[in-house]
């Protein structure tokens, strides 16, 4: 993902956070109100700290979105499990079709699902912009973790295990 320079402090830190991460999870309801998901690839975290993704307007995500079912607010799940930093998004989303986004955003690794390019008429944007995300970062040492659970087992207490930070207001720049 491309990140742009942030100025609101907490969209830095989220940026900091989810360097790295190159795929999420999308987590919405259904017209059904049953939470669904689906794999996505994050493309550019903008200078407001909208998060921008490829999708398909045939697609589940987008049909929320149009259709405001039930509500335009869907959750981005990330996680490096590498260095146990886990990352969950809170967001609004809007579609767009803006040419010189989907340019600046465009990959010949798209093309297996937009054929015809940024033209493809299937191909439209997901802007998710950030309300609250949650982050969880535990020390990357295996070792570490593992010496921490074990000690949790004999104390019979739980192990603190890592940080786990609450960024709120994200979007207070927009209101």
């Amino acid at each position: 993902m491309k990140f742009a320079d942030q100025s609101l402090p907490e969209c830095v830190t989220l940026a900091e956070r989810l360097q790295g991460m190159r795929f999420a999870m999308l987590t919405l309801r259904d017209t059904e109100c049953r939470l669904v998901s689906q794999p996505m690839t994050p493309l550019e975290m903008d200078a407001s700290g909208a998060i921008w993704i490829m999708t398909s307007r045939s697609g589940r995500a987008a049909q929320h979105v149009k259709a405001n079912l039930p509500a335009d607010t869907l959750n981005l799940a990330f996680s490096d499990e590498g260095n146990s930093t886990y990352v969950s998004i809170t967001a609004r989303a809007q579609l767009s079709d803006d040419m010189q986004r989907k340019q600046a955003l465009w990959s010949a690794m798209a093309l297996p699902w937009f054929p015809d390019g940024v033209e493809d008429a299937d191909l439209t944007l997901l802007c998710l912009e950030p309300m609250e995300a949650e982050i969880w970062d535990s020390p990357d040492s295996t070792v570490v973790r593992l010496l921490a659970l074990a000690s949790s087992v004999v104390t019979g207490k739980p192990a603190a295990l890592g940080e786990h930070e609450e960024l709120r207001n994200l979007d207070a720049h927009r209101v």
